[in-house]
């Protein structure tokens, strides 16, 4: 069975000798560090070696597998999210769309023990400036969304959940390479009533017959193991600079919400060979050559087939605006500020009006 272990918010806590106080993470640093007292503990440097796993052995493991009890969790009904679970919460906003969560709803998955992560390097505060700094220059954003960047308990840390994948690839291809050449053609017009014979250029493809092999090494192919963060938002947060990771430790949790992965190894494993199949035909067309290239067949060998199950951090905040939901996201490693916004009709309404105003008043002013 899979390694499994308990990745919520606000287990194991550790509190401050000095003061009692709830010791949290610091980013940027290696250090836990008490928000009241300012009492610090260094956080020991880990001697495990960040490995890759083999992938097939897993997803055998993954099927045979009957079930484990150990991570409590609550999926949103509304955005798919997999939320940790808080016993002490009765009721609870989901962290991806603002959903209403509920206890009694809480399940007990399996969950693969992530190997490693990226340290949170951007902290709260400044999270919070870099939130505000880009509600701002959203022209024609709703007052409601502008509002936000002064309630900073809507921007939360969060550790979201990666796969990443390795695999050789050998390609066995055969297609068509494609040389373009220039030549002359005559045609006829009709000029005054006459016909003239001219010439013009145009382009002619010549096609010919090719074969080959490419051999190419993947190496961490990233997929998002989360459902309720837009693909194309989380895309833009890149990249990610993963030699920064670190083996995993709890004590780089602490203070922030880790996320579970609502979607699966195999499922994970799908997506990046979709990817990594994209990139293979992008090698192919370069290895036929020529100005056009058409591929006939790919027959693709994958071989040293690995991953990671690794934990990148993020601040994340959802707005509702007339029932939909907003979400931004800050890469909290680099800053990179990336969202969703709504547009104010009423804005919009009043610049066009205010525009229409003033080519009325040039408009006036010329006819004098």
């Amino acid at each position: 069975m899979a390694e499994v272990e308990k990745v919520a918010e606000g287990a194991n806590k550790i509190h401050c000798t000095n003061c009692g106080s709830e010791l949290q993470y610091k980013p940027g640093t290696s250090v836990l560090d008490c928000q009241y007292c300012g009492t610090q503990n260094e956080i020991a440097a880990s001697d495990v070696v960040i490995e890759e796993k083999d992938l097939n052995e897993h997803l055998r493991k993954e099927a045979a597998k009957t079930g484990s009890d150990v991570v409590e969790t609550l999926e949103c009904n509304s955005c798919g999210a997999i939320n940790p679970f808080e016993a002490t919460n009765v009721g609870k906003e989901c962290l991806f769309c603002g959903g209403h969560l509920l206890v009694k709803d809480a399940i007990k998955i399996d969950q693969i023990k992530p190997q490693a992560l990226i340290p949170f390097q951007l902290a709260h505060r400044k999270a919070i400036a870099e939130y505000s700094t880009w509600l701002k220059s959203r022209w024609f954003a709703p007052n409601d969304l502008k509002n936000m960047q002064n309630l900073p308990d809507k921007l939360r840390g969060i550790y979201m959940p990666y796969w990443t994948f390795d695999a050789q690839t050998e390609t066995d291809y055969t297609g068509e390479r494609g040389v373009t050449r220039v030549e002359q053609e005559s045609y006829t017009v009709t000029v005054d009533g006459k016909s003239e014979t001219r010439q013009r250029s145009k382009t002619v493809t010549d096609w010919y017959y090719a074969a080959g092999h490419v051999s190419h090494f993947f190496d961490d192919e990233l997929v998002l193991a989360n459902k309720a963060v837009p693909e194309l938002i989380s895309k833009k947060l890149r990249p990610w600079d993963l030699s920064a990771l670190v083996p995993f430790d709890h004590d780089y949790l602490r203070g922030f919400v880790v996320e579970s992965y609502a979607i699966g190894l195999e499922e994970g494993f799908s997506t990046a060979k979709e990817r990594i199949e994209d990139q293979i035909r992008g090698l192919v067309r370069s290895d036929i050559g020529g100005n056009k290239q058409r591929i006939h067949s790919m027959d693709v060998d994958w071989n040293e087939l690995t991953f990671k199950h690794i934990l990148l951090p993020m601040y994340v905040s959802a707005y509702q605006f007339k029932g939909k939901t907003y979400r931004f996201l800050i890469n909290g490693q680099t800053g990179e500020v990336q969202g969703e916004r709504p547009y104010s009709f009423w804005k919009i309404a009043g610049l066009v009006i205010a525009i229409l105003a003033v080519i009325a008043v040039v408009f006036l002013i010329a006819q004098m």
